[in-house]
């Protein structure tokens, strides 16, 4: 924050990038304004796009009146009052006499190249252009934070404009510390025996490997069938919270499973 960069995080989906974003607008006491990106995404998605309607409507509204300077006509349409603002807009605005808001650029991946290039602007100078209006620049640099399930690479000229960090699933007592702050209603036994149960399926070769938020749904997934500790019926049941691709389930599902159980069952005894 003091060096006034984006933090780019990567890692698998479910490891918490997207929570820290929402974590650190809380307690910067600031807003969070999200963009979910997605392919095809461009500026009228993310920074700007007129409001047709409206501008045809006070076309037809001018004609009706007899109005026939078309230059102020023309002016008044593009004027900001015409202007529908997109996250990456609002971020850069901000509201006056708040703090800075927290601009989270989430799964960055999921969009085109040419949307990448565009940002440059964006990230090196906190700035935008429209052409109709002029530039518009941050009086307080958003705090931004861009995450990647790394999906693709991302290109080089993003990546120099930002502070990395990589977040890899958490070793077992993080995990556990995690879901009891998030699922504080799990009985101990219970939330130790999900998180080595998950640790566990982590070191097994599936397809999708659960991250922190399916062990958290999970484990609230459990609380809502009255489970205290696991129990092979239990988990088979409820795999497809954990799960998310059928050729996983079942391999798992039945004896595995069953055995996964005893063996969690006997090290978190232990």
């Amino acid at each position: 924050m003091k060096l006034g960069r984006p933090l780019f995080l990567e890692g698998e989906a479910g490891v918490g990038k997207t929570e820290l974003a929402r974590v650190l607008a809380a307690q910067l006491g600031c807003e969070l304004i999200r963009l979910q990106c997605y392919e095809g995404l461009d500026a009228a998605g993310a920074v700007y796009e007129w409001n047709v309607q409206r501008q045809m409507m006070a076309i037809r509204l001018a004609e009706a009146a007899g109005l026939s300077d078309r230059e102020g006509i023309a002016a008044d349409i593009f004027s900001a009052a015409y202007l529908v603002k997109r996250p990456i807009l609002r971020a850069l605005e901000g509201l006056p006499g708040a703090p800075a808001p927290v601009l989270l650029i989430d799964e960055l991946d999921r969009a085109d190249e040419p949307f990448e290039a565009y940002l440059l602007e964006v990230l090196s100078d906190f700035q935008v252009t429209i052409p109709e209006l002029g530039t518009i620049r941050a009086g307080q640099p958003p705090v931004v934070v861009i995450t990647s399930n790394r999906t693709r690479e991302i290109h080089d000229a993003v990546k120099r404009r930002c502070l990395y960090h990589w977040i890899d699933y958490p070793a077992a007592e993080r995990e556990l510390e995690i879901l009891r702050r998030k699922a504080p209603g799990a009985s101990e036994r219970l939330s130790r025996e999900v998180v080595a149960f998950v640790q566990r399926l982590r070191g097994m070769d599936l397809f999708k490997a659960p991250g922190v938020a399916e062990t958290i749904d999970w484990t609230r997934a459990l609380m809502a069938l009255d489970a205290v500790a696991l129990d092979p019926a239990t988990v088979d049941d409820t795999l497809g919270v954990l799960l998310k691709y059928q050729d996983d389930i079942a391999r798992l599902q039945g004896t595995e499973a069953a055995a996964l159980v005893r063996e969690i069952r006997a090290r978190v005894g232990a």
